[in-house]
Parts: structure tokens; C-alpha cells; sequence
């Protein structure tokens, strides 16, 4: 049998294949990134639905509403209540460990606070279900038969702490993505805020209003501006609105502008210039944390300068040369 034909090798790699594969990959990746940016969605829509309903739920409290609104939050409470009734039962709930998971819960913009029994019963029972699975595929199953006593049991420790610290670990995965976002806008905000607070707008308006101009650059700060907006036209109490925004923000940054709204609220102090003092500082603080990013890329870089970089220039540099040397000593005929 005759053997086929190759294409030009390098490094022992068919150059046509590999670039084929390449090629493929790159089209991928381009119909990937047309498909992104035909079907992108609005970030507003779901935030409105959440606080449209936050406002019927401010509504409820203070307007008493007819029978049809409470039958549906009784319907939605029963399954509240029966996580509660098997919780209780088990011993396994605590006021403070509820109250922590609440905050976490808002924190990552979760504005039910039934949720907290939900994660609670999920902590106690996944641990149940999934070591249970891991120990019968791996002891009694044997599904893995070359790991070794050590492997194995690494596996189950494994499994069972991931099982139990998996919704806490997503929760504060998200409520840091989540704070990090707030924190990058909340320099513009201010700015547009002390702009408002300028134009005469009230504290409610001026609100609304930042919320609606950075509902798109920074959807969860105008989501957060927009449901303080709604709570300060409904509470009886401003101070509550102002107090409810620290609490469902992680960051001082935040709570530094709650607290000076609470003191223009109570001593009547000019609000656009203390504004204007607190957006300088975050702006200073955005830029001092810019810089320090930039100051640590050059150690970054370093690691897969060595470990990526280099390597394909010095192929790309020298490949050729080595194939033109290599052709030159094999001859004609391929032989030496």
C-alpha cells in the first residue's frame, strides 16, 4: 500500500490540520459573538417586574387591600411554612443564623426573605443526598476502582463540604460581583445626584431620576436607586428607606451616603455640596484603585509571559529556520 501524502510538518504537527482546526475555531467564536450581540436583552426589564412588585408589597402594607391580595400571600406562604414547621422539627434554626443569610441574601439582590429557610433546609439536606450518591459511587459501586483509600476518601470530604458550603459560597460569589458593580458607578451617581439635588428635585426625585439615567450603564445601582425612590414615597419614615439601602449594600461607600442623607434629612444642611465632598473622594478612591491594578500588571504579566508568550515567538522566529536547515541536511531524497 502507498502511503498518502502529507502536508508540511512542524514539530512533528501537520501545519494544514492544525491550521483547519484553528480556522474552525476562530468561525466558532465569531458565531458565538454575532449571536451575543443580536439576542442581547434589556437588564431593566426583570428589575422593573421586582419593583413593581416591591411597590404593590409597600402598597399592601399601607393601604388594606382586598381579600383576592391576602388569600395569594397566604397560598405563598404555606410552603414557607412548611420548610419552617420541618426545620423547626429538626432543630436546625436560629434567629441570628437567619438574619445572616437574610442579609447575605440581599446583599446579592435577593429581596425575598423567605429564601433564607429555603438555603437553610438546602444546606441540611444536600450534604445528605449528595454524600450519599458520592459514597455509592465510590465505595459501593466502585466506580472508580483505580483510586486509593486516601483518593477516595479526599473525594467524599470533598463532596460533602462543597455540598454544604455550596449556597453560601454562591450567595457571596454573587453579593461581591454584585458590590463590585455598585461600587464602579456609584461615583457617577453621586455626581448626578448633586446635579438633581441643584436643579431644586426632592430626594425622592432625584432618585428616580439617577435611576433612570444609569439603569443601563449600572443596572443594579439603578435598581437599588430606583427601590429607595419607590420606599421614600411610601414609608412613613425616610429614614427607613435611607437605612434599607445600607442593608442591602455591602459597602461602606454606600453607608457613608445613607449616613449623610440621614443628617441633611435631620439638620437641614445643604445636601449638594456635602454630595459633591463624598463623589470626589470615591472618585479619588476609584482612580487610586485603577492605578494599583495597573502597578501589579507588570508582575502579573510575568507568568504567562514566560509560559505562552515566549514559546510561540521563539517558534514562530525560529520555526521557519529550523525547517529550511533541517530540509537542507536531509536532502533531496530525505537522506542524510
Amino acid at each position: 500500500m502507498l502511503d498518502q501524502p502529507t502536508g508540511p510538518t512542524l514539530l512533528g504537527f501537520d501545519v494544514i490540520m492544525v491550521g483547519t482546526v484553528l480556522a474552525g475555531l476562530a468561525a466558532f467564536a465569531m458565531v458565538l459573538a454575532i449571536y451575543a450581540a443580536v439576542t442581547i436583552r434589556d437588564p431593566m426589564a426583570k428589575r422593573v417586574k421586582v419593583l413593581e412588585s416591591r411597590r404593590e408589597q409597600l402598597k399592601a402594607g399601607i393601604v388594606t387591600s382586598a381579600t383576592k391580595k391576602r388569600t395569594r400571600l397566604i397560598r405563598r406562604s404555606n410552603s414557607t411554612d412548611k420548610v419552617k414547621e420541618n426545620l423547626g422539627k429538626l432543630n436546625v434554626l436560629q434567629d441570628s443564623q437567619i438574619k445572616v443569610i437574610q442579609q447575605k441574601l440581599a446583599h446579592a439582590g435577593y429581596r425575598n426573605k423567605e429564601l433564607a429557610y429555603f438555603i437553610i433546609g438546602a444546606r441540611a439536606i444536600m450534604p445528605i443526598v449528595l454524600g450519599g450518591i458520592a459514597a455509592l459511587m465510590i465505595y459501593g459501586i466502585e466506580y472508580w476502582p483505580d483510586w486509593g483509600p486516601m483518593t477516595r476518601f479526599g473525594a467524599f470530604a470533598v463532596t460533602l463540604i462543597l455540598s454544604y458550603k455550596g449556597p453560601e459560597l454562591y450567595l457571596s460569589n454573587k453579593a461581591n460581583k454584585r458590590t463590585k458593580e455598585i461600587q464602579k458607578g456609584l461615583p457617577d451617581a453621586l455626581d448626578l445626584l448633586v446635579i438633581c439635588a441643584e436643579a431644586g428635585l426632592t430626594v425622592d426625585a432625584a432618585f428616580n431620576r439617577v435611576a433612570k439615567e444609569l439603569g443601563r450603564a449600572y443596572p443594579e445601582l439603578g435598581d437599588e436607586f430606583a427601590l429607595t425612590a419607590i420606599e421614600l414615597s411610601f414609608l412613613n419614615e425616610r429614614r427607613l428607606a435611607f437605612n434599607n439601602l445600607a442593608y442591602r449594600v455591602d459597602l461602606e461607600a454606600v453607608k457613608g451616603v445613607v449616613t449623610t442623607m440621614i443628617q441633611t434629612e435631620r439638620y437641614g444642611t445643604p445636601l449638594a455640596s456635602a454630595l459633591r465632598v463624598l463623589s470626589a473622594e470615591f472618585r479619588n478612591e476609584r482612580m487610586m484603585r485603577a492605578e494599583e491594578k495597573a502597578a501589579r500588571l507588570p508582575a502579573i504579566m510575568t507568568v504567562p509571559l514566560i509560559l505562552f508568550i515566549l514559546p510561540t515567538l521563539f517558534i514562530v522566529i525560529l520555526g521557519p529556520a529550523a525547517c529550511s536547515i533541517s530540509d537542507a541536511l536531509m536532502g533531496p531524497d530525505g537522506a542524510l
